[in-house]
């Protein structure tokens, strides 16, 4: 069941931040291949501009990465959508764990979808920024400043894990960490030649698909 968000007057936008902008949006995600009704639904009731610097809130709903600050960046609307619907082909996970929680807007599509959301960022700066709009908009995340590499273990099982920032390979606490039957969405590789991956653990090893090429920042070490 979709999540009821608060949106105040702000939220909601007006001109090129208002409802017929997110519909535009939604209408190229489905020119673009996104199938999937719930994930097209969840991405044209959030507003996007909430969670970009004002100055930029008039390019939000524009299919394309936008910078938030520190070196990182809030990923293409096509990209969250994609990595969103690859984690609901096989059923709407119950609890979901993402590496990189950014300007929040992944995780914020996920609790729009009634998904039960655990987020894990480097960068104390933005998750204080994050958690401040997932309050705005009524929405219950779990959040830790941590080491996204080493996941969350004390919360460990998830029935699902994406991760929004690219390494050179899996990490295996984040396998580790997944149900049987569980899925793992995950930009690996370097550079430009990063693949997005979904793999779902099985009881004698794992299965992978490639969802094709994808450019994320890296997922690094520590906290700052």
């Amino acid at each position: 069941m979709m999540a009821k968000l608060t949106l105040q007057p702000e939220a909601r936008g007006l001109g090129m931040t208002g409802q017929r902008a997110r519909d535009r949006l939604v209408q190229r995600l489905r020119e673009q291949g996104i199938r999937d009704e719930r994930v097209l639904l969840a991405m044209g009731t959030l507003p996007r501009h909430q969670f970009i610097d004002e100055a930029l809130a008039s390019r939000a709903y524009e299919d394309t990465a936008l910078p938030i600050g520190l070196g990182q960046t809030i990923s293409q609307p096509w990209v969250v959508a994609r990595m969103t619907e690859a984690l609901l082909e096989h059923g709407l996970p119950r609890r979901v764990l993402e590496i990189g929680t950014g300007s929040g807007y992944q995780a914020a599509v996920l609790a729009t979808l009634g998904i039960e959301v655990h987020t894990v960022e480097r960068i104390d700066e933005l998750l204080r920024t994050a958690r401040r709009r997932f309050r705005q908009l009524g929405l219950d995340i779990r959040s830790r400043h941590d080491d996204g590499r080493l996941g969350w273990p004390e919360h460990a099982p998830f029935d699902a894990i994406i991760v929004t920032a690219g390494g050179a390979a899996l990490e295996p606490a984040h396998l580790a960490q997944l149900v049987e039957g569980g899925i793992l969405v995950a930009p690996v590789g370097g550079g430009s030649a990063q693949r997005l991956l979904r793999l779902r653990r099985h009881a004698d090893g794992v299965s992978q698909e490639d969802l094709g090429a994808v450019v994320f920042v890296p997922l690094l070490a520590g906290v700052q």
